[in-house]
């Protein structure tokens, strides 16, 4: 029988911020199709939870690590312990991040700025490297591929009042994977980024003005409706996949067409 061209058995993917949100929706996919996971986030009770989610989906194996990205040695701990817990990592899903707003650009305090920083660009700095430093010497051992996606916004396209610091984060990082898929390129490794649109999350459950901006954006949005975490599913499943072999350098833009509707 033909092997499904986005069987992930024997994959082993690792997701940051993954125990809700973008970074769960990435892992719910690919352990629908076989992939052993890793969750990476700060609340060990909330990883236990995604873990349990993840097998009864699919996962063979399914991993946790707490930590927080934004501090560097946490980052090395943890990606020496996924190691060892699960033999090797072939996808790193970099999502980990927050969101603030300034009431305007003049008025937002270096703390806003660095805070966002720190766990947005800094904290998927860290944690690219040492995917990097792994899929690298694996490599040079003789096994080479990998896959690195980093979580992207549609900030690097549009401006976003009082969030400056936001998209200057992304923006870095489609820069950044831009010379990673060049650099790792002769590992067979490629790297690529998401540009997600509006989602959905549970974060947003008890915002007020949630109900208002979910049916804004439905209505500049062509295919009508806002975003999903089960959009995320399929994206994730390719670049995860020997599908996405020749694929690399790309930014992915997942949102609905908003960006071509003006």
């Amino acid at each position: 029988m033909a092997r499904d061209l986005f069987d992930l058995t024997g994959k082993v993917v690792l997701a940051t911020g993954a125990n809700s949100g973008l970074g769960l929706g990435f892992l719910r996919g690919c352990a629908k199709k076989g992939a052993d996971v890793v969750v990476w986030g700060r609340r060990a009770d909330k990883n236990a939870e995604a873990v349990a989610a993840l097998k009864a989906l699919g996962a063979r194996r399914a991993h946790a690590e707490a930590v927080d990205v934004a501090d560097e040695a946490q980052v090395d701990a943890a990606m020496a312990a996924t190691l060892k817990a699960m033999g090797r990592v072939d996808c790193v899903f970099a999502n980990a991040g927050i969101v603030s707003r300034a009431p305007h650009f003049a008025d937002m305090t270096s703390e806003m700025y660095h805070g966002l920083l720190n766990v947005s660009l800094h904290g998927a700095f860290y944690t690219l490297r040492a995917a990097c430093r792994h899929m690298r010497d694996r490599a040079q051992a003789g096994d080479p591929g990998g896959s690195l996606v980093i979580c992207g916004s549609l900030s690097i396209f549009y401006g976003l009042a009082g969030m400056e610091h936001y998209a200057a984060a992304k923006g870095a990082l489609a820069a950044m994977m831009k010379g990673l898929a060049v650099e790792m390129g002769p590992y067979k490794v490629r790297a690529n980024m998401l540009a997600v649109g509006f989602i959905v999350t549970g974060l947003m459950d008890d915002h007020p003005d949630t109900e208002g901006v979910v049916r804004e954006s439905a209505a500049i949005t062509p295919l009508g409706r806002v975003g999903e975490l089960s959009d995320m599913e399929g994206p994730a499943v390719y670049l995860a996949s020997d599908a996405s072999a020749w694929h690399s350098g790309d930014i992915l833009v997942l949102d609905g067409g908003r960006t071509v509707n003006g």
